[in-house]
């Protein structure tokens, strides 16, 4: 129990005074598919790093509510937005593309920094040497919680496994048989994930850094042989040895700090730049809840995007979790559909949570139609490669209030 609270304790500390998540880790490819969205729809998502809210005003939502408890993403979200409208796209890549802008203070100050909001304004304010290639860490992809994370695993790539050019190589390979081919000749298996690995991400500390609470990883440890620790090493070698790296840019930045033109989010690919102009206005930020936020929204949704934070919620915190979804119901348009993550290879606690539907107390498993053989499909081809199991459900809102 000790542990639990104070892995639940660490949690929090990163999680409301930290920027934690640089980058989506999230295939937005996916969700597209998922989403299936259309001028008509209305988004909510989890707010993140912001790539996939911006994804998915490209993909022609008509507005996306980006809702996150942590101000510090918010702000991330926010200053992607103010330079769209306000930088050219050579400089707005090299900020978001490359990780860093040289002297960005001025440019923040004069043109930047009018466009956004107060609480943003705050915080950029303090935080620019993220931006301007000053710190030690250079790239802002090396910089936050999960950034510094990955800064020390490029550290350790660099400096003690020795394996940065065949890194790079697997980047660049022509196609999943080389890279097959160069991860068994060099062993990466063994020479990345040694001892000092498999303790590190064994620790609540490290999780915690790259934004898995103890209850996720209690989870895996039940549910899949080996622990969190095998877990880890067999995903990333799955990554590694059977889906393609050359447009993988979840595991490119992470382990560059950089993105490159061909190999990017589409909010950074310079052919949607105009279109994205155009429609970033679509998204907004709100520094609250899910249930706060839907408490206080007028608008139907149609599309809920939850990543995976209901994991966290349903064992620490499972009344917020049922408050959720009883807003979810009200706000929900009629067959509006939800997607959502789990670190677990089975969700096994939203089915049994009960909601008021139709004047009587109903079980979210009756209102919810999964559909199963689209999310396995997808989940079998998520470039990050990092969650246990993908859903994608349609919800049924008949007389829900």
């Amino acid at each position: 129990m000790i542990h639990d609270w104070i892995g639940q304790r660490l949690f929090q500390q990163v999680h409301h005074r930290n920027l934690v998540y640089n980058t989506c880790w999230e295939d937005p490819r996916l969700d597209r598919e998922a989403l299936d969205l259309t001028a008509s729809d209305t988004v909510l998502v989890i707010t993140s790093a912001g790539c996939n809210a911006l994804d998915y005003a490209l993909a022609g939502a008509k507005a996306v509510h980006a809702v996150d408890v942590n101000p510090l993403q918010n702000a991330l979200l926010e200053l992607k937005i103010a330079c769209v409208k306000s930088l050219d796209y050579e400089r707005f890549f090299q900020l978001f593309g490359m990780g860093s802008v040289n002297n960005f203070g001025s440019v923040y100050h004069a043109r930047v920094r009018p466009l956004m909001p107060a609480f943003a304004q705050k915080i950029w304010d303090r935080r620019l040497h993220l931006l301007d290639g000053t710190t030690k860490r250079q790239s802002f992809y090396f910089c936050g919680s999960s950034g510094y994370f990955a800064y020390w695993i490029n550290f350790y790539i660099d400096r003690i496994a020795r394996v940065r050019d065949v890194i790079m190589e697997m980047l660049s390979a022509s196609s999943i048989e080389v890279q097959q081919r160069l991860f068994q000749e060099h062993q990466l298996g063994k020479t990345i994930f040694g001892p000092m690995i498999r303790w590190l991400v064994r620790r609540d500390t490290t999780m915690s850094m790259l934004g898995v609470p103890r209850a996720q990883r209690a989870q895996i440890d039940r549910g899949y042989q080996g622990g969190i620790s095998q877990f880890v090493v067999d995903r990333v070698e799955q990554v590694f040895t059977q889906l393609s790296l050359s447009d993988n840019y979840f595991w490119r930045v992470y382990l560059t700090g950089q993105y490159t033109p061909t190999c990017c989010p589409e909010y950074l690919a310079e052919h949607q730049f105009e279109k994205l102009r155009q429609v970033v206005d679509r998204v907004t930020t709100n520094n609250s809840t899910v249930t706060e936020f839907l408490t206080t929204q007028h608008e139907s949704i149609s599309r809920f995007v939850l990543l995976d934070h209901m994991d966290w919620l349903a064992t620490n915190h499972h009344q917020a979790l049922a408050d959720e979804w009883q807003q979810i119901l009200f706000a929900a348009t009629p067959n509006a559909r939800v997607l959502w993550r789990t670190a677990g290879l089975k969700c096994d606690f939203v089915d049994s949570i009960s909601v008021h539907c139709g004047g009587k107390r109903r079980e979210m498993g009756d209102l919810l139609r999964y559909r199963i053989e689209l999310a396995d499909s997808l989940h079998q081809r998520d470039r990050v490669n990092t969650y246990g199991r993908f859903y994608v459900a349609d919800l049924s809102t008949i007389n829900a209030k």
